[in-house]
């Protein structure tokens, strides 16, 4: 499930393929934007903010950001002339980047937009605080979650309008690692600056890791304290780690999350 650490290996592993490199093709497979030419682009570089991707090129005809975001399934793959294969079919491919021998290949991505470099605000200028960027700021991400103190603290971790990077794996694991209930509102968070501190260290930590870890074992199948544990015993206490469909209120039209906790290290009350 990509979050802010996916992203921001998205970012570097483009850069690291195509840091300064003239783009022979550049191919954007979606209605909106299959006709544009920037053939003979130069790549600039892949800014991460918070889930989106801000990819910089500079044409004559001015300089350009794709903006995307891998919702769901998205992924960025990055090959060469001398193994050529693409991971997934074709046909999910909407952004494909060909710089001589190399090729970026973002396939199922959940957005994809073409705009002025200049405008990249219209985009991402709404995002909070980006957890794993340079302008993490744990003071106005507090300031911005306490605006709505009623707010389910799951909820209000995943509004990127507060802050920007995490998402349902790491807010149901930072919620276990502080022992809050994800249902109880904000106001009943007795430190919420240590809470986003801790969230901070935590998307921190997994930046350089292939296999995402809040454990602190790297061993398969103990990476995670409660996500994706429902049934299963807690790692700490041994009680049955539960799960609950949740829709946000403020969205509803996402969908349901699930969200994972212990009873007895998270207690409701």
């Amino acid at each position: 499930m990509p979050e802010g650490d996916t992203v921001l290996q998205a970012a570097r592993r483009l850069d690291r393929a195509l840091d300064g490199r003239v783009l022979d093709r550049v191919d954007l497979r979606v209605p909106r934007w299959a006709t544009a030419d920037l053939d003979g682009a130069r790549y600039l570089g892949t800014a991460p903010r918070g889930k989106h991707l801000l990819t910089r090129l500079e044409h004559a005809s001015g300089t350009w950001t794709i903006h995307t975001h891998l919702k769901m399934e998205g992924i960025w793959q990055t090959t060469t002339a001398r193994d050529g294969r693409w991971r997934r079919p074709a046909h999910q491919a909407r952004v494909v980047l060909t710089a001589g021998p190399v090729q970026a290949i973002g396939f199922a991505l959940g957005v994809v937009d073409l705009l002025p470099t200049s405008e990249e605000d219209d985009v991402v200028g709404h995002l909070g605080p980006d957890l794993l960027g340079p302008d993490w700021d744990p003071v106005e991400a507090e300031r911005r979650l306490r605006e709505r103190p009623e707010r389910p603290v799951v909820e209000a971790l995943l509004d990127q309008r507060n802050l920007a990077g995490i998402g349902n794996v790491y807010v149901n694991e930072i919620c276990f690692v502080m022992g809050i209930h994800p249902g109880r509102p904000l106001s009943d968070v007795p430190d919420l600056r240590r809470l986003l501190v801790r969230s901070q260290a935590m998307l921190d930590a997994n930046r350089e890791r292939s296999s995402r870890c809040t454990t602190g074992v790297l061993r398969r199948g103990q990476q995670l304290w409660v996500y994706g544990r429902a049934g299963d015993p807690c790692r700490r206490c041994g009680t049955t780690v539960r799960v609950v469909m949740r829709t946000e209120t403020d969205a509803p039209e996402r969908g349901e999350r699930s969200t994972y906790w212990c009873p007895h290290c998270q207690p409701e009350g």
